[in-house]
């Protein structure tokens, strides 16, 4: 597969080129689900398609592959709906951008059309738009021609992601990509509990994050991510609903060690269920 990453100069070179990317736009804004594709008429790079994290990313609550949770998975079917609305096919480059550093929705759309539909060349626009700005970059206003659409029918790895029971039952390393006073349950804006599930350890995606937006080298993530000594059973990432913990699967691929799996309905299931014990505090030592 191609590197994960691309940056902005790259990408203008590669769109005046004669086999442009496929540039998708996931800006989201979690209290506003219409502000995503507003901010996309607004301005986005030329040519570029919106991705929806509700409407595109997300399907109904148990409806989905992944059940559970504020963002629970669509089913095959309609997530393949949407990679051939898009005309999204394995031949064509797809490259995936938001205005958070890939944190909202972009590592997302990356590890949904990447790690668990399989499409071989999918890159995240390192700094995303505000490297996009940085550069000069072009910008187009309003909706354009629809594109044309693909027949491509993914052929997706349903291991890529863990449900409920399982992530009680596991022994994986569990990495909680939330902030720390959210994983330390000191504040809970969105969730029905505060804290963190047992035995958790917390890697605030921000972390993965250089200060000016970019991810940082192999070599520093690869010394800051948590990791096991155990191959098996490996590390599982999550969130508040599988949207940030993306990034943090990003960002091991990105330091050359095993990519976690994404337990998709994350806090937002977790903490719904009143039987599931929570713990607050930081993490103590074993």
């Amino acid at each position: 597969m191609t590197h994960p990453l691309i940056d902005a100069d790259s990408l203008r070179h590669a769109l005046d080129g004669d086999t442009p990317p496929l540039v998708l736009d996931c800006r989201v804004r979690l209290n506003d689900p219409e502000a995503g594709a507003a901010l996309w008429r607004q301005a986005h790079v030329p040519g570029s398609l919106h991705l929806d994290l509700d409407r595109d990313l997300s399907g109904p609550r148990d409806a989905g592959s992944g059940a559970g949770g504020r963002h629970p998975l669509p089913s095959h079917a309609d997530f393949t709906a949407t990679l051939q609305r898009l005309g999204v096919a394995p031949e064509r480059e797809v490259v995936v951008l938001d205005d958070a550093g890939g944190q909202l929705a972009a590592a997302r759309a990356w590890w949904m059309l990447s790690e668990w539909a399989g499409h071989p060349r999918v890159r995240l626009l390192d700094g995303g738009l505000a490297a996009w700005e940085g550069i000069n970059g072009d910008w187009e206003v309003g909706e354009g021609a629809p594109p044309a659409p693909s027949q491509w029918a993914p052929e997706f790895d349903d291991s890529r992601f863990v449900v409920l029971e399982e992530m009680a039952s596991t022994a994986a390393l569990k990495v909680d990509a939330r902030a720390g006073e959210r994983y330390r349950g000191e504040v809970e804006p969105m969730d029905p509990r505060a804290g963190h599930i047992p035995g958790a350890v917390n890697r605030p995606c921000s972390l993965n994050l250089d200060d000016n937006g970019r991810f940082k080298s192999p070599e520093a993530l690869a010394r800051e991510l948590p990791q096991t000594s155990q191959q098996d059973p490996g590390v599982i990432a999550y969130c508040g609903s599988g949207v940030t913990a993306c990034h943090d699967i990003l960002a091991y691929r990105l330091a050359g060690l095993p990519a976690p799996r994404l337990y998709v309905g994350s806090w937002s299931e977790w903490s719904g269920d009143p039987a599931r014990p929570a713990e607050t505090g930081p993490a103590t030592a074993s």
